[in-house]
C-alpha cells in the first residue's frame, strides 16, 4: 500500500471573481522514505498539491488517500489529529510565533497534544541540538538570522517524529550556503529516521539533491524523465 495516493485530483478556486484551476486531473503516489521535490514555475500548482497532501485543503474532485484511507471521509478532528501526529510542516516564511523563543516554538506541537512539559522540553532540545541551535534555545525569532529561523522551523516540524515532512519552498528566502546547509540537515534526517520529505520548489539548486522529481506545469504533471 502506498503511503500517500492522489487519484485524479482537480482543484478549483477563485481569485477575486475570477475562477482558477490549480490542479487538473493529477494522479500521483508517494512511498515511505522518499526525498522528493514537486517542482515547476510559480503558479504551477506546487503549493496546492502539498496543501492537499497535508490535509489543510480539499480537492474539488478526486481522492487523497493516506494509508488507503480517504481523507474526505475523515472528520475535522481526525484530520487535525493526523496533522499534529503524522505531518511536519516547513514554510518558506518560517511561521514561527514571535513572542516565543526557539525552544517554546519547537515545543508547541507537543504541547498542543498535551504532552507533559518536561518531556516536551527534552524532545524539543534534542531536535534543536540536531540542527545545531541548542545554544540559541532561549532566543526569540527576531534575534536570529533567516537560516537560524529556518532551522528552528525544521526542528519544530520534526519534534513529533512525523511520517511525512511537507516543505513549501523551504530555501526561498535563504542564500546558497545556508540553503545547502539546510538541505544537508534534512537529507541526514531522512536517511537516519526514514521520514518522507516532500518539497515544493522552483529552485534549480535543490533539484540535484532529490531522489525523485515530479514536474508540474499549469496544474498538470509534465511528461518527461523527471516524473
Amino acid at each position: 500500500m502506498k503511503l500517500i495516493e492522489l487519484q485524479r485530483i482537480t482543484k478549483h478556486y477563485h481569485l477575486g471573481q475570477t475562477p482558477m484551476t490549480a490542479l487538473k486531473d493529477v494522479s500521483l503516489s508517494f512511498d515511505k522514505g522518499e526525498f522528493t521535490a514537486v517542482w515547476g514555475p510559480s503558479g504551477s500548482g506546487k503549493t496546492t498539491l502539498l496543501n492537499l497532501i497535508g490535509t489543510i485543503d480539499e480537492p474539488s474532485s478526486g481522492k487523497v488517500l493516506i494509508h488507503g484511507e480517504d481523507v474526505s471521509k475523515m472528520s475535522d478532528n481526525r484530520k487535525s489529529e493526523y496533522r499534529n501526529k503524522k505531518i511536519g510542516f516547513i514554510f518558506q516564511n518560517f511561521n514561527l510565533i514571535p513572542v516565543l523563543n526557539a525552544l517554546e516554538n519547537v515545543m508547541l506541537p507537543l504541547q498542543i497534544r498535551n504532552e507533559k512539559t518536561r518531556s516536551a522540553k527534552s524532545r524539543a532540545m534534542d531536535r534543536l541540538s540536531q540542527v545545531g541551535l541548542e545554544h540559541l534555545a532561549l532566543n526569540r525569532p527576531d534575534m536570529m538570522s533567516g537560516g537560524q529561523r529556518q532551522r528552528v522551523a525544521i526542528a519544530r516540524a520534526l519534534v513529533t517524529d512525523p511520517e511525512v515532512v511537507v516543505a513549501d519552498e523551504p530555501t526561498a528566502n535563504l542564500d546558497l550556503a545556508t540553503s545547502m546547509g539546510i538541505m544537508d540537515i534534512m537529507q541526514k534526517l531522512n536517511q537516519s529516521e526514514g521520514a518522507t520529505f516532500l518539497f515544493s520548489t522552483h529552485d534549480q539548486r535543490l533539484l540535484d539533491r532529490m531522489t525523485r522529481l515530479v514536474r508540474l506545469e499549469d496544474g498538470c504533471i509534465a511528461d518527461g524523465p523527471a516524473n
